[in-house]
């Protein structure tokens, strides 16, 4: 039998500052540990090519706590999944900066265990800013380096 995909349902993203978004919620998944439910989520965005700004899509997991239900929407058939192998690790939603050295600091992602333990923690504009004061680095054993580093450099000779 072919089946169709089910088209992805509208639902309300709740951001940091409670301001809301509608995004798509394509998939929910049950998981085996921590928060038990993960909703996968498309929200609007956009993104530089050659030719100029094109409308994009970032995807990523969230849990009930981001979500909102928009009144008529049924969100019966966004389907479910339940198998913990499956699922990717959860994306940390911030970013740490720690003292390292005499007048050095490291900024991690805000799930890495080498940030275990303190620090302050920062937005995404102000961990690049801390990336561009003397001393500074990126940690190399979370996403920091790989996401943030390309980032300044994209910003680079713009100021």
């Amino acid at each position: 039998m072919n089946e169709r995909a089910q088209p992805p349902a509208r639902i309300l993203l709740v951001l940091p500052d409670e301001q809301t978004v509608e995004v798509r919620l394509y998939e929910r998944f049950r998981a085996d540990r921590g928060h038990p439910w993960r909703y996968r989520i498309g929200m609007p965005s956009w993104v530089a090519t050659e030719d100029g700004v094109e409308a994009a899509e970032y995807t990523v997991w969230v849990t009930d706590r981001q979500l909102r239900p928009i009144g008529g929407v049924d969100l019966s058939g966004i389907p479910t999944r339940r198998n913990p192998k499956t699922l990717p690790p959860p994306k940390p939603t911030g970013w740490v900066v720690r003292p390292a050295g005499r007048r050095g600091t490291v900024v991690h992602d805000a799930a890495c265990t080498a940030a275990a333990g303190g620090g302050r923690e920062l937005s995404t504009l102000e961990a690049l800013d801390a990336l561009m004061r003397p001393g500074a680095t990126a940690c190399h054993a979370c996403p920091a380096a790989e996401i943030l580093v390309p980032a300044l450099e994209l910003g680079r000779g713009y100021g």
